[in-house]
């Protein structure tokens, strides 16, 4: 009851929707005390109030009190609305840690279960009783609890751990519980917000019915991508924490969420929230709260980011993260453009109008061609004084969504549109709600419709219109957008670490919600690393109903480790430019979740093996101390280096010759034994011992050693990165495992010190379309 009041503080300490002047809100971290404070939350409370002036206690003129959140499990800290002046005392006082400014963070399917192998009668599905008695958290935007993917039919009861408590009229055994915060982000835009869960945005009520939504017969999208609708593990229930708004999530709220989620008892974690590419993870708020989450056994899956295909922007890229890219599926809806030479391009579009005159050749035309950002973009205002009327307009996506474009050559009198891909899109295409006939194209097939433009006097174009086509490769596909690594904050952690589908995407939807509305519908096809995040969280919680036993470390890697490196086609999987997509990209692959619920070994990690990790990074006590919530001290913790933690992947820079130590632990058959097979990165050389493990149990743990050594300049050791992957192969006659774990080499100098990546070599400005 204690800690439930203290819930009910975080959600209600500053209620005003007015900002005093000169102040702003403030995340603070303290130590804990020298005489430890009672787990009563006042008396925690009274603690931090101690840091805080008389002014700041009492509030300002009208009264209110500034404290925005009392944290316990997340942090050891507070939230306030503060003036710069009042945080410079503060930072004299004895036990204070750190004082930084809440900002506002980013929010980053009828096919998906039978493109990733799910089956109501076999495999994973049957196996794991299709995720029952599993908790996953999703904060996000809320959700729209009277959704028919919320439906509890066939869902036991609630576990008996279950702490939460539900802020809707409507929860059941399927969302079975939900809590708004939001409370920072009204303190710090001064605006008035709902105070219920519910979702005004849609973005969380598409991935919560993504991770865990109901079977759903008859869902589409204006009668496209038909089918049964159902998330990854249709029997887990559901814990709705709404962090966001239509403005974004603040970082004060985001850790109120979390915070809660801790107490209530969830399993896994679903956070489609972007992070800032700081460079260090104690200053970016998921990092600090996520890493109390895995304290206390929570599975956390974040998304990479959507600010791709430039190199590190990879978001939310601790190690105690399980961080997701975005790919493609098999599946396509599509429209084919009709030049009138002949010649096609093929694109995609979710409105497929029945009474468009497809056979009917339209004028084209495209604006840009006189060299205008504006009109190349067909941006609001760009079409003015521009014969666009009954004609087809080409436009390039960038500076409004593609949407809006179209909304904009409508207006202008046009009667269709193509949008183009920039040239750092390459062949990354999706379906979106367009308001006009419209078809979405690669780079390549825009230049091709821009020449054939310039080569007539009276170009002109049909669009035709094709419905929802199955089995396209390849597939998948690494999209453009899906942020890419090396991680900014620890480069020999490997980021993302694995792939899932993220484009295209059928979930639940709330009615008549979002700026371009699909009226009526219930169902809506979005595509974001956002959407690829509660795919895997679904998967977590299959692997956890199968294995209540694992930690979070060790689903982790039965996710990497079994991930798919090849498409539909055999081959390996690509990228945007349909050329070999690379680690920085894919991680260790595409998920296979048949695969992860039986990987036969994996590499297992603690909290404490986490926080040797951190102090090798060379982080202080105090640093230490914002991410682990303790009075930790890297003087007394044995410290190793990233590639010594024992990571399902590995990320070598190299100079001189490195060893890493391995311990993994059988999960597979009780008598078993395994042969290392190596691909060696071009340069390297690495050398594996021993080279055989044999087991002669079931959870028994055996340690390898890898030693990378560079070769010399004239066998390949040149400036740059290369690949290659340290498998161990089972020769059991019964089940053959194969547990696969990327190799990825990093740039290096001649003095072994770590080479930055040119500018250049960054292939786009990220900005977001998404």
């Amino acid at each position: 009851m204690v800690l439930l009041f203290l819930f009910a503080i975080l959600s209600f300490f500053y209620s005003s929707t007015a900002v005093p002047n000169g102040l702003q809100t403030y995340i603070v971290h303290v130590r804990e005390p020298h005489t430890t404070v009672s787990s009563n939350s006042l008396d925690r409370e009274s603690w931090y109030r101690s840091f805080l002036t008389t002014t700041s206690i009492t509030g300002s003129e009208d009264g209110h009190d500034r404290m925005v959140y009392s944290y316990q499990h997340v942090i050891t800290g507070f939230a306030a609305l503060l003036s710069e002046d009042e945080v410079k005392a503060m930072e004299k006082k004895d036990g204070f840690i750190s004082a930084y400014p809440d900002e506002l963070l980013p929010l980053h399917t009828t096919h998906t279960p039978d493109f990733l192998g799910l089956k109501q009668d076999m495999g994973v599905w049957k196996n794991s009783n299709f995720g029952k008695g599993v908790i996953i958290g999703v904060l996000d935007t809320g959700a729209m609890p009277n959704h028919p993917s919320f439906s509890d039919v066939g869902m036991p009861s609630p576990p008996p751990k279950w702490k939460g408590k539900c802020e809707f009229s409507a929860c059941n055994k399927k969302i079975i519980g939900a809590r708004s915060f939001v409370e920072g982000a009204k303190a710090m835009l001064g605006i008035s917000m709902p105070a219920t869960p519910s979702d005004e945005d849609g973005h969380g009520t598409h991935t919560a019915s993504t991770a865990a939504g109901a079977f759903v017969e008859g869902a589409n999208v204006l009668g496209n991508a038909n089918g049964t609708a159902v998330g990854m593990a249709p029997f887990a229930h559901l814990a709705i924490y709404k962090v966001c708004g239509q403005s974004g999530c603040a970082n004060t709220d985001l850790l109120a969420g979390i915070e809660s989620a801790i107490q209530d008892g969830v399993d896994v974690m679903s956070i489609s929230i972007g992070s800032p590419a700081l460079p260090n993870f104690y200053t970016r708020v998921i990092d600090i709260g996520t890493f109390k989450a895995m304290q206390k056994g929570i599975f956390i899956s974040c998304s990479a980011g959507n600010n791709g295909p430039s190199f590190s922007t990879v978001s939310n890229s601790a190690p105690w993260c399980l961080t997701v890219g975005a790919s493609t599926m098999d599946r396509s809806i599509r429209t084919t453009v009709m030049l009138g030479n002949g010649e096609f391009c093929n694109g995609e579009s979710l409105f497929q109008p029945k009474d468009f005159q497809s056979n009917k050749p339209l004028p084209i035309i495209f604006p840009g061609a006189n060299g205008d950002a504006n009109t190349t973009a067909c941006i609001n205002g760009s079409l003015d004084g521009i014969d666009v009327k009954g004609k087809a307009v080409l436009c390039e996506r960038g500076r409004i969504g593609d949407i809006a474009k179209g909304l904009v050559v409508k207006n202008a009198g046009g009667s269709a549109m193509i949008v183009m891909n920039r040239e750092y899109e390459g062949f990354s295409i999706i379906a979106a709600a367009h308001v006009l006939p419209a078809s979405h194209v690669s780079f390549s097939d825009g230049s091709k419709i821009k020449t054939y433009i310039n080569s007539t006097l009276s170009p002109t174009a049909m669009i035709l219109f094709r419905g929802t086509i199955l089995g396209t490769s390849p597939s998948p596909m690494v999209i453009s957008f899906s942020s890419r690594g090396p991680n900014l904050p620890s480069p020999g952690i490997l980021k993302p670490d694995v792939l899932g589908p993220g484009v295209n995407v059928l979930a639940g939807w709330p009615q008549n919600v979002g700026s371009f509305p699909i009226l009526g519908s219930t169902f809506n096809i979005i595509s974001g690393t956002s959407m690829s995040c509660p795919h895997l969280s679904g998967i977590a919680a299959l692997i956890k109903s199968s294995h209540p036993d694992w930690s979070p470390a060790a689903i982790k890697s039965a996710i990497m480790t079994t991930a798919d490196v090849l498409d539909n086609r055999g081959k390996q999987i690509v990228d945007e430019r349909l050329t070999p997509a690379d680690l920085f990209a894919t991680g260790a692959g595409h998920v296979n979740p048949s695969r992860a619920n039986d990987p036969g070994l994996i590499y297992d990690l603690t909290p404490d093996d986490y926080l040797a990790y951190l102090c090798g990074l060379g982080y202080t006590d105090n640093q230490v101390r914002m991410l682990a919530g303790s009075n930790a001290s890297c003087s007394i913790i044995t410290s190793i280096r990233e590639g010594e933690l024992n990571y399902p992947s590995f990320s070598v820079t190299l100079g001189p010759s490195q060893t890493f130590n391995r311990t993994v632990t059988n999960v597979g058959n009780a008598m078993s034994a395994y042969t290392v097979e190596i691909i060696k990165p071009q340069g390297v050389d690495v050398s594996v011992k021993p080279d055989a493990l044999h087991f002669s149990s079931m959870n028994e743990k055996l340690t390898y050693s890898v030693t990378f050594s560079p070769l010399e300049s004239g066998s390949g050791g040149s400036i740059g990165f290369a690949e290659g992957s340290l498998k161990w192969v089972s020769s059991s006659s019964s089940t053959k495992y194969e547990v696969r774990s990327p190799i990825s080499r990093q740039a290096w100098q001649v003095d072994g010190t770590r080479f930055s990546i040119p500018a250049v070599n960054n292939r786009r400005t990220p900005e977001k379309d998404f």
